[in-house]
């Protein structure tokens, strides 16, 4: 019997996902493809005890895990500043590019915890019960950690002016 039997057929089904759950956590290609590529080598030395279980949770905790790790090792190069740069005054054309940016700066700027629950809530669409399971915390700590980041998220990024017209 082959220990990595069904690995490869799961690497291809769920590669994607995971990859982009990766990228979402780093906020950068280069570092995405490294957590994910770790994650996975993790995970096949250990296939043949997990591959019966969630092995999708199992190698997005590590990925988690090892951003954690991550980050506090190479810790904060940002500074706040008292002021936002001011705004452009060109029409923006690329609002979606913006926007994406904008939502990419605002999850870099939050700690890697609630970094991970939201992008596993949000992006990955998972339950508050499966991400505490993922993440081997309590509902209760996905709770708080969701609602500190989207404060942190409402805080940081600017409001769309569409919103803020009056609706005739």
């Amino acid at each position: 019997m082959d220990r990595y039997e069904g690995f490869r057929e799961f690497v291809a089904a769920r590669g994607a996902a995971l990859s982009r759950t990766a990228f979402l956590l780093c906020g950068e290609h280069a570092g995405a493809q490294d957590l994910a590529q770790e994650a996975l080598t993790k995970a096949a030395r250990h296939w043949h005890r997990i591959k019966d279980g969630n092995p999708e949770g199992y190698v997005r905790k590590i990925m988690v895990n090892h951003h954690v790790s991550w980050w506090r090792r190479r810790g904060r190069h940002e500074y706040p500043v008292a002021s936002p740069p001011p705004t452009a005054t060109v029409e923006d054309t690329a609002g979606p590019v913006t926007d994406r940016l904008a939502v990419r700066a605002a999850l870099a700027g939050l700690p890697p915890k609630q970094r991970a629950v939201i992008v596993l809530r949000y992006f990955e669409d998972m339950s508050e019960k499966d991400i505490a399971v993922t993440l081997g915390v309590t509902p209760g700590t996905v709770k708080r950690h969701t609602s500190n980041g989207l404060a942190r998220l409402r805080r940081t990024l600017p409001t769309p002016d569409h919103l803020m017209e009056p609706v005739l």
